[in-house]
């Protein structure tokens, strides 16, 4: 009797039964919800269409400057060496030749320093000292690049010729090849000055990428190799290096397109000489963006300015290379794994 008295109020209550059934989904919401995501995915696509245009824009636009310089010299540009404003002729080997070589020397010494210091902050260090470490180590990035070269031109130059330069003159002075390498006045200035300074400054650049990239490996994976019996070299050569191998090969690419793209700094200590008199590392050379740096200002409108914009498109062109190596670099990696596999 109770309950059907129950059902008869609740029958007679308004609106009862339609509050008892499911409402109906928010048709506005979802409306709305699917105008974000056109509107989202339209940004998105426009993003990556601006910063494609911007690119053929810097291209086209270096391209069409430099094409005086291009249809005079062709090619044969890439190795000229004669850079001469008074007669108007120009050549862009000792620039690219000083470019090529400070970077390299710049990676020889900045990759194993900096997997060093990854490997410490990741592996060995004790855990009150990583953080300050950590910090001090990616302040060195904030320094500007002007102060990079004053230190090097006025602090580093005369440390670099009383402690190295004249040492390994003395050293190697008279071995085939060798020799070579150091010959010419210690001055303190040149191409293995300008490498040193650029591989300080790419220090922190490849050591901050390899210390997180060596931290995303899964502490399961280590624990599991040490369990083993394998040492920190083992661990760090057999399970970090190929389960972060595309992150440290990107953090080199950063790092040498820092080094491929500095002018200051190497401004103030690779000596700014357009001859290419010998392949001593003592010896003062010259850079793209040291060249752009110091003519360009005063470079007269016509061949001048477009030898000037010609190696600013050569530039762009071995940065290009420079990416497509390490994609290609990498994709080798990936079809050498599937193979083992």
């Amino acid at each position: 009797m109770a309950s059907a008295s129950v059902a008869s109020a609740s029958a007679e209550m308004p609106g009862h039964s339609e509050k008892s059934m499911s409402s109906p989904p928010p048709v506005r919401s979802a409306r709305f919800g699917t105008w974000i995501d056109t509107v989202f995915a339209v940004l998105a696509r426009s993003a990556a269409a601006i910063t494609l245009l911007l690119l053929f824009g810097i291209l086209l636009s270096l391209a069409i400057s430099a094409w005086p310089a291009i249809e005079k010299y062709g090619l044969g540009f890439l190795v000229n060496s004669t850079w001469d404003p008074v007669t108007e002729e120009y050549g862009g080997l000792v620039m690219i030749y000083g470019t090529l070589v400070s970077s390299a020397i710049a990676l020889i010494i900045a990759v194993p320093v900096s997997f060093g210091i990854a490997l410490f902050l990741t592996e060995m260090s004790p855990a009150w000292l990583r953080r300050p470490l950590g910090t001090a180590i990616e302040l060195l990035a904030a320094v500007p690049s002007i102060v990079y070269g004053m230190w090097g031109l006025l602090v580093f130059a005369p440390i670099l010729t009383q402690y190295v330069q004249t040492p390994l003159q003395s050293l190697l002075t008279g071995v085939p090849f060798l020799g070579a390498l150091v010959s010419g006045p210690p001055v303190g200035i040149g191409l293995l000055s300008a490498g040193i300074i650029l591989a300080i400054m790419v220090i922190p650049f490849i050591a901050s990428v390899m210390r997180d990239v060596f931290e995303v490996t899964p502490v399961l994976l280590k624990e599991s190799a040490y369990a083993l019996g394998s040492t920190t070299w083992e661990v760090v050569s057999k399970v970090v290096l190929p389960y972060t191998k595309a992150g440290v090969v990107g953090g080199i690419m950063l790092g040498l397109g820092r080094a491929l793209g500095e002018t200051m700094a190497v401004t103030f200590v690779i000596g700014n000489f357009n001859q290419l008199d010998s392949v001593s590392l003592f010896a003062a050379a010259n850079s793209i963006t040291s060249a752009l740096a110091n003519e360009f200002a005063e470079a007269s409108a016509g061949l001048h300015q477009a030898a000037l914009f010609y190696l600013g498109l050569i530039l762009f062109f071995i940065t290009f290379v420079v990416l497509a190596l390490s994609k290609f670099m990498l994709a080798r990696m990936r079809r050498s794994e599937g193979a083992r596999t």
